[in-house]
């Protein structure tokens, strides 16, 4: 049987960046859901009564994010659209109840989420209920949480980096992939030499490739792992 992974994503484009190359790889072989929390726009609007403009932004990022997905070969989603920048207004067991459900639900092996060491609050909001809503217990599935870093967020968290200790191997095919899905976020696509370009997103990969003693790779911290 397929192995169920759920990642577990602040906004539309963080699972992506966190892990595209690793959907493209593991795709055939899992059985990939992901979820939304936040909508990743109303944070931009200064003019939060704007309320019209802001729900078609949030429409057209959605769309983006599920052309994304298509592109990855993902069909599973949900959008919970909660207030971009502002889960820290929510209370956070409302946000594990989402996630718990999901998790109920899904029964996944692996999960993917946000790192804790980020400079993003909702990123690191969703780690902690990620935390909570897949703490162990008789009925849950889980064998595997990692969490992933996110390009110009997580590495700017100068205090307290990013560490990784696991390294999901990848081909030139998976990280063209993630970049191909990537691009449907056309606000989110950065000039050289910010990160959120091409060149980013693959010098990235070889870093952490050569890490591993490999040409690219993704970089995740494993949190929990069960043998069973």
């Amino acid at each position: 049987m397929k192995k169920k992974i759920l990642v577990v994503a602040a906004h539309p484009d963080d699972d992506v960046l966190g892990c595209g190359g690793t959907i493209s790889k593991l795709k055939k072989k899992h059985l990939i859901k992901v979820l939304f929390l936040a909508e990743g726009t109303s944070c931009r609007f200064e003019n939060l009564f704007k309320k019209k403009q802001i729900q078609k932004e949030i429409n057209v990022r959605e769309k983006q994010a599920k052309k994304a997905l298509k592109s990855l070969g993902v069909n599973l989603y949900k959008f919970f659209n909660l207030p971009c920048g502002r889960l820290d207004t929510i209370p956070i067991i409302e946000i594990n109840k989402k996630i718990e459900s999901e998790i109920n639900t899904f029964r996944p092996n692996i999960i993917f989420t946000h790192s804790e060491n980020d400079c993003n609050s909702d990123h690191k909001i969703i780690f902690k209920s990620v935390m909570m809503a897949s703490r162990p217990n008789s009925k849950n599935t889980i064998e595997e949480l990692y969490s992933f870093e996110v390009l110009s967020s997580t590495e700017w968290n100068f205090s307290n980096n990013f560490n990784p200790n696991y390294f999901q191997i990848l081909n030139k095919k998976n990280v063209q992939d993630k970049w191909k899905a990537f691009r449907h976020f056309k606000s989110e696509i950065h000039k050289f030499p910010l990160p959120r370009t091409k060149s980013g997103i693959f010098n990235l990969a070889k870093v952490r490739g050569s890490q591993a003693g490999f040409e690219y790779a993704e970089a995740f911290k494993l949190i929990r792992f069960f043998k069973k």
